[in-house]
């Protein structure tokens, strides 16, 4: 990489949201799970996108796949679908115990989605009353309101005005509060 092309770290802080601190590496490419960072220093890619990708870099089957799909379609909304994301939840539902498919863009789209489908099934199920999340403190589950809400973490869901109700937080790997408050949660 040329010198002209690198950047440092702290344009980040000068252009960037600090919803996150990133590293003070900068990467500049991948294969594999390893990755270079601009002064050309080797790393193994622990991270994986925080566990949503975790397919390794540029390996040659994803490269040709995403090279092909890029010369046909990029994206489409959820007002069309396409033969990819058809032929996908055919084969998922086949190899799962769904019978159905949601496909998300972030890992707190399909959490949301989660929370809102456990509250529409006990809603459905068991009546309006049943509306109760148990989570535990400092989790976290993605950066929609929702999510930081059930998170349980005030740095990320406090100042933004009223959050979702009825979730309840017990202390983080407390099981015996857990037993006790399914043991002790009000019959609606």
């Amino acid at each position: 990489m040329s010198e002209e092309q690198k950047v440092e770290r702290k344009l980040f802080d000068e252009v960037m949201v600090p919803c996150y601190a990133p590293m003070q590496m900068i990467p500049d490419r991948g294969k594999g799970a390893r990755i270079w960072d601009q002064e050309d220093r080797e790393y193994i890619d622990f991270a994986g996108g925080i566990a949503v990708s975790c397919l390794g870099h540029c390996h040659p089957v994803m490269v040709d796949a995403l090279k092909n799909q890029a010369e046909k379609l990029w994206h489409l909304s959820n007002v069309m679908t396409n033969a990819p994301a058809l032929r996908l939840a055919k084969k998922l539902t086949e190899v799962s115990f769904a019978e159905k498919v949601f496909f998300a863009n972030s890992g707190a789209e399909a959490n949301e989605a989660a929370l809102k489908l456990a509250r529409r099934w006990a809603v459905d199920v068991h009546g309006p009353e049943k509306s109760e999340i148990i989570a535990f403190t400092q989790g976290f589950h993605g950066r929609t309101f929702f999510t930081v809400t059930v998170g349980g973490q005030a740095a990320y869901s406090d100042g933004f005005g009223p959050k979702p109700g009825d979730v309840t937080h017990l202390p983080y790997n407390d099981i015996d509060a857990l037993k006790a408050r399914c043991l002790t949660a009000p019959v609606r």
